[in-house]
């Protein structure tokens, strides 16, 4: 009992410190569209990604225990859907869908991690829905269920941005299963996409779990044997990668002993030796609380290091700035100098009758003009070809001096450019400043004792059961009654 109290206050400070100290910044310089908390707010959460017929839903099936999901040969469902536990009528019998969200719902409800995903449109938001189903095995986690990828497709097609969809999801997910089936082994186009471009990009590679599905219609050991060699010879070419990562076999019980009371062919004698396969799958997918926690600590070190490297691009703008200014503006002094030198040589020399204070006069006047002209006309040109060029040197505004660095940066140069390009490059030096020094000791202080932290719970206690969607319903709670107050 004390481990789990431990735990969840740790993950309620660390849903608060996200809260109150790094999404402020986040939203104000452009880092982030929504509320960086939303993003980790909600329960565990895996992510089923695959070929059409890949077998994707009638995983989920064989997960819960009942037929939630249509299954056939054909794409079937080409919605994003969400299947969540209702826990008011968990242990109820038979296993079934007990409630129904559209996506508007779901992308309103600031109780779910979907905020950010309203920028994807109405295509998607019909195209998104949730199920509440009685099941136990989604007590402690959610699963996301996807469109099957095909192969000719386009944006245009769908009315939405699948890859970006996918990526949003795969983001928020703690674990992500990628499906293959034997008749289309790792060939269909999108699926060349989301795992050469979108998971790379939006997740981890240790959250990333590949799967040969429905292994039980390979006509025998040696045609699985090719199909499993075919799916990794494209998955190498795919990812361009010379090691192969671990890809698991599995295949429905449920859907083969239906298929045998149908009529159809036993099931082959070589699976028996793969039901290990299987449950190393399901072990993978009930472990997700366990990772959530750390999960929670990694997406705090990977945005408070983006954000710090961000706002130190920012200040190093900023500084150049700053020295174009000062150079800019001592040049136009030396030229205001000279034009109101020439100006009283010019008059002495054209209208000598005039006075010594006239002729000074008339120099100082030339001098002013020269330098309003400097500061108001040749500013604007000379400040817009700075700004131009820094934004087109911009690798060069931190350094990049390690891996880990270039990395970083290339995530979020995007993001440093489309602030710089809205602001023209002018922001309060003073706040940003401040900002830095907040997002700074969180990279170097704050993460560093949650680690800390982590390994104490794990010599703590290392087997236990956690519902940690509890600890979002406590900080939900909080942050409400701080707002009446």
């Amino acid at each position: 009992m004390y481990t789990e109290n431990y735990i969840r206050s740790l993950q309620a400070e660390l849903l608060e410190l996200v809260e109150s100290r790094m999404t402020p910044v986040a939203v104000n310089y452009g880092y982030s569209e929504s509320p960086l908390e939303s993003k980790i707010k909600w329960r565990p959460l895996v992510l089923i990604i695959g070929n059409y017929s890949s077998g994707k839903s009638t995983l989920i099936n064989d997960f819960l225990g009942a037929d939630i999901q249509a299954t056939g040969q054909a794409p079937t469902d080409d919605a994003f859907t969400v299947l969540a536990c209702d826990e008011s009528a968990l242990g109820q019998k038979p296993v079934r869908v007990t409630e129904q969200k559209d996506g508007k719902y779901l992308l309103a409800n600031r109780e779910f991690p979907f905020e950010g995903m309203k920028r994807h449109g109405q295509q998607f938001a019909a195209h998104f829905c949730m199920k509440k189903v009685n099941s136990p095995f989604l007590k402690n986690l959610a699963i996301i269920d996807t469109p099957g990828m095909l192969d000719s497709i386009t944006e245009r097609d769908r009315g939405y941005n699948y890859q970006e969809v996918v990526g949003d999801l795969a983001h928020i997910a703690d674990l992500v299963l990628v499906l293959f089936d034997p008749h289309k082994a790792g060939t269909v186009r999108e699926a060349h996409i989301s795992l050469r471009d979108t998971l790379p990009a939006h997740t981890f590679e240790d959250r990333v779990l590949f799967v040969l599905n429905r292994i039980d219609e390979c006509a025998s050991l040696n045609d699985l044997l090719r199909v499993y060699g075919t799916l990794c010879w494209n998955l190498s070419q795919i990812t361009g990668r010379k090691d192969i990562p671990p890809i698991r076999l599995t295949y429905s019980r449920r859907a083969a002993e239906k298929a045998i009371s149908n009529g159809g062919k036993a099931a082959a004698e070589y699976l028996k030796f793969l039901d290990n396969q299987r449950d190393e799958i399901r072990d993978a997918v009930m472990q997700a609380p366990r990772r959530h926690l750390d999960h929670l600590a990694t997406f705090l070190e990977t945005h408070s290091e983006r954000l710090s490297l961000f706002l130190e691009s920012l200040i190093s703008y900023r500084k150049k700035r700053r020295k174009a200014m000062t150079r800019f503006t001592l040049t136009g002094i030396g030229i205001a100098i000279l034009a109101g030198g020439a100006s009283i040589i010019a008059t002495a020399k054209g209208i000598p009758v005039l006075s010594p204070p006239v002729i000074y006069s008339v120099g100082g006047c030339c001098a002013a003009l020269a330098m309003g002209a400097w500061m108001s006309v040749v500013r604007r040109y000379y400040m817009a070809r700075f700004h131009a060029r820094q934004l087109e040197a911009a690798d060069k505004l931190v350094p990049l001096d390690n891996q880990y660095r270039k990395e970083t940066w290339r995530s979020i140069k995007p993001l440093v450019l489309n602030y710089l390009k809205k602001t023209a490059g002018r922001f309060p030096m003073g706040q940003l400043r401040s900002d830095y020094r907040v997002i700074k000791d969180i990279e170097e202080f704050e993460t560093s004792e949650i680690r800390e932290a982590l390994s104490e719970i794990e010599s703590l206690e290392k087997n236990r059961e956690l519902d940690p969607s509890q600890t979002y319903h406590e900080f939900l709670e909080k942050s409400r009654s701080s707002t009446s107050g």
